[in-house]
């Protein structure tokens, strides 16, 4: 046969896939998820067994770990002695079990995560708890297996006389599945059982009046009842472990922080590191001092505050950015009849209930059989003694040990055990005492046997028996709760002056969007003139607000998108500085163009709301608390039509007018209070009816009769008209004229459209740049005074050809009016 012949062909998906599935089998089954029934995985079950085995337990002496790890792997784990060890130090470790089950003497490791001393320093026995999961395992209680080379039986399962899957909680990641089961109070589960067993009907909430949640072996505040609930009922749910901490005052007015239970699975060390780089990096102001001071009597976390810290804050921003709160995830995985299971609370303690129904059996069956033969056999030895001589003298007949069975038998009817059990009788039970000691041993035997097949015939019995067990576990190994349960979920609100120390600042924004955050001693020592800030050549500055660090501002595109910008993240540079370019900061898109910056400092704030002006006349209004997001990419602040943009967004009190300004040279003043608030992507409605070409190009806020109008034709000409020109009209209308056009061969243009109108009651500059780049800056009350029709004067120098292409108010750190 050729070396060809001996091979088979295969597809390779099918080869790899029956692989990957056997060895997904074994990690899931033998591996990394507990068995439902004693709540442990097969590494632990044989560490336990092992040291059953060799007598480890807690009424002998410590011994080696080395020699525990060694029997482990010799019999029963055929794997390396590391993850063995690790299997039973964590066994040993009080703070991730909620009863440890190795009784540990040395080195064990420590909530800081530090390592276990090597297996050759440490010492082990089972701990008392760990006798009741191996309890009458001698009584043919479970089925035992061969292990891996056939020489010696294992167990397949432990007997657990206490449901150990919820007291002490696993987490295992295998193949396809992962499991993560809390530690649970041991009074609370037994309870719960019990009252299983009593009303096999019983809901959910009832159950959940027995065991409230989980009990952490390291305390804590638990919150949120709905994710337990969820948990208990599908097997996934989401709880808030958060730390207990206290506020201390101290002399001169200063406070600690004190934390002194910290949430399961996180490590001492590394929240203090975390809390100490907080103070180093100066995220928060105030604090001044971090020290562990755990020891003896307990833990002790320590966080100094310096004087007039805000207390509350500090520890808000600590449960919101460290492992002081943490989240707990349920994802109850359980091996139920050899397969991985999502279960429920119920379906945990009914699985436990029927493991502990066949235990209970396959152990009364057990003694039964012992009790029985032991009946059978003081039965005969009672009627041996009451005709003591017969008996007697058909033994010393006999040639021998067999001959004197066989007499036996053949001549007074005893069995071959009855017979064997009466030749191995001591002389001195033939005593009248001994008598009466065997004929009251045959009672009580007796009784036993009733006993037993009363609990092999009766199932209420038989549960009896499970609930009389569990309660004396409960009353001696329960412990009170360490954990506190709270219903509802507290949020965190972190305080902004908390992470930044409020200043006030400057922000510039270019025309050609380069923003900087600048302090005020820089813009002083620069100078304190607002024309001599950093630009580009051909750039200039389109806004400049005086804001604090700890506001926010809002960015608003012509697109109808707006960007929340915290002030403290804007890059600080200095004054004569050029800055940054906006797309480093927000992500806004190329096409896409900014028309307003509005900084908001309390969105709550009763009365305000932001209104929309858009080219094609439409208006919207609103409420500004609406606006407050905590993301950083781009949201829907208006709807905006085809072919429409927005033009202006203003934050306004709703008790002012509002103004427009078309490109035809029409104006309209209405009351704001005419368009009713609406909602963030609501497109608005008219607030103009436009002429065919025509469009918005101005929008400003005015009130009362006082002040001035000022527009700008796209060839320069300017002119100011009294506010009170303009009188109130109903929303939606044609509007009036503000600006005449000059028409005619011989006459000189005044302009063709209107490019800008300003109001104002105080005189303040304006500057214009031209379509070849040439800037000019005016002064309001250099354009004429009149009435709203006049053709008006011309300001700007425009080449032939040209028009105006920007026009910006010119910026101040003046207060500011109201509404500019």
């Amino acid at each position: 046969m050729s070396s060809l012949e001996q091979f088979l062909p295969a597809f390779l998906e099918e080869v790899v896939g029956d692989r990957f599935g056997r060895y997904s089998k074994y990690i899931i089954q033998d591996r990394a998820i507990p068995d439902v029934r004693d709540g442990l995985k097969p590494v632990q079950r044989r560490i336990l067994y092992a040291m059953y085995d060799s007598g480890n337990t807690p009424d002998k002496p410590y011994r080696k770990s080395a020699k525990t790890v060694g029997d482990v792997m010799g019999n029963y784990h055929p794997h390396g002695d590391s993850p063995i060890y690790e299997g039973m130090v964590r066994m040993a470790q009080p703070w991730k079990m909620g009863h440890v089950l190795v009784d540990g003497h040395g080195n064990w490791g420590s909530i800081d995560d530090d390592p276990a001393a090597a297996m050759r320093y440490t010492e082990a026995r089972l701990s008392p708890i760990a006798m009741e999961l191996l309890r009458d395992i001698e009584k043919r209680t479970v089925l035992f297996k061969d292990n891996f080379d056939n020489t010696t039986k294992e167990p397949v399962v432990l007997p657990s006389r206490y449901p150990n899957l919820l007291v002490n909680g696993v987490s295992g990641i295998s193949s396809g599945f992962a499991t993560e089961i809390p530690p649970h109070n041991l009074r609370e589960v037994i309870d719960a059982c019990t009252a299983l067993i009593d009303a096999p009907e019983i809901g959910l909430e009832e159950l959940m009046r027995h065991m409230k949640g989980p009990d952490f072996p390291t305390g804590g505040i638990i919150m949120g009842e709905e994710g337990i609930r969820d948990a208990y009922n599908t097997g996934k749910g989401r709880i808030y472990v958060r730390s207990k901490t206290e506020i201390q005052d101290l002399k001169a007015g200063r406070q600690q922080i004190v934390v002194t239970e910290i949430p399961y699975q996180v490590v001492k060390s590394r929240l203090v590191t975390a809390i100490e780089n907080i103070r180093l990096e100066k995220k928060v102001e105030g604090i001044a001092e971090v020290r562990d001071e755990s020891g003896r009597d307990g833990m002790r976390i320590v966080v100094e505050l310096k004087k007039e810290a805000d207390a509350q804050g500090i520890l808000a921003y600590l449960l919101k950015k460290t492992d002081l709160q943490v989240t707990y995830n349920f994802n109850m995985v359980a091996i139920v009849n050899k397969t991985p299971k999502q279960l429920g609370l119920k379906d945990m303690l009914s699985a436990y209930i029927e493991h502990q129904k066949e235990v209970v059996t396959f152990r009364s069956q057990y003694d039964l059989e012992r009790a029985e033969d032991r009946a059978h056999v003081l039965e005969g030895l009672v009627k041996a003694l009451n005709i003591l001589d017969e008996v007697i003298a058909a033994i010393k007949a006999s040639k021998n040990r067999l001959d004197a069975q066989k007499n036996l038998v053949t001549q007074f009817g005893f069995t071959e055990r009855q017979a064997d059990a009466i030749l191995v009788l001591q002389l001195y039970r033939l005593t009248n005492l001994e008598i009466t000691s065997l004929e009251k041993e045959l009672k009580d035997v007796q009784k036993t046997i009733n006993h037993l097949r009363g609990i092999l015939g009766s199932t209420k019995k038989l549960l009896g028996v499970i609930k009389d067990e569990m309660t004396e576990i409960r009353t001696k190994y329960g412990m009170e709760r360490r954990s506190d349960i709270q219903n509802e979920v507290e949020e965190i609100k972190v305080n902004l002056e908390v992470m930044v120390t409020p200043e006030d600042v400057l922000v510039t924004l270019s025309n050609e969007g380069y923003i900087k955050r600048t302090s005020m001693l820089s813009y002083t020592r620069s100078g304190g003139a607002v024309d001599n800030t950093g630009l580009k050549e051909g750039d200039y500055l389109r806004h400049l607000k005086e804001v604090n660090t700890i506001e926010s501002l809002l960015i608003f595109t012509n697109k109808g998108q707006y960007f929340l910008l915290p002030v403290h993240l804007i890059p600080e540079y200095k004054w004569k500085d050029n800055g940054t370019a906006i797309v480093n900061i927000i992500p806004i898109a190329k096409d896409d163009r900014i028309v307003d910056v509005i900084p908001v400092k309390d969105f709550n704030e009763e009365g305000k709301s932001l209104v929309f002006i858009t080219r094609k006349g439409q208006v919207k209004r609103t409420d500004l608390k609406e606006y407050y997001t905590n993301r950083s990419s781009g949201i829907v602040a208006c709807k905006v039509g085809v072919g429409d943009e927005i033009l202006h967004v203003q934050l306004s009190d709703g008790t002012k007018d509002i103004m427009l300004a078309t490109k035809q040279g029409m104006s309209i003043r209405f009351r704001e209070e005419e368009v009713n608030p609406m909602g963030r992507a609501a497109a608005g409605v008219r607030g103009l009816q436009l002429r065919e070409g025509d469009e918005v190009v101005a929008a400003d806020w005015v009130y009362g009769d006082e002040g001035e109008v000022l527009v700008i034709s796209d060839l320069g000409y300017a002119k100011r008209t009294l506010l009170v020109d303009y009188p109130l009209q109903g929303r939606g209308g044609k509007g009036i004229c503000t600006f005449e056009f000059k028409e005619g061969k011989r006459v000189k243009s005044n302009g063709s459209e209107l490019v800008g109108m300003f109001y104002f009651k105080q005189d303040y500059e304006i500057t214009a740049w031209n379509s070849s780049g040439e800037k000019t800056v005016f002064k309001t009350n250099q354009a004429p005074l009149d009435d709203r029709k006049s053709i008006g004067k011309q300001l700007v120098p425009v080449s032939k050809g040209g028009s105006i292409a920007a026009l910006v108010k010119n910026a101040s750190l003046d207060k500011r009016p109201p509404n500019a």
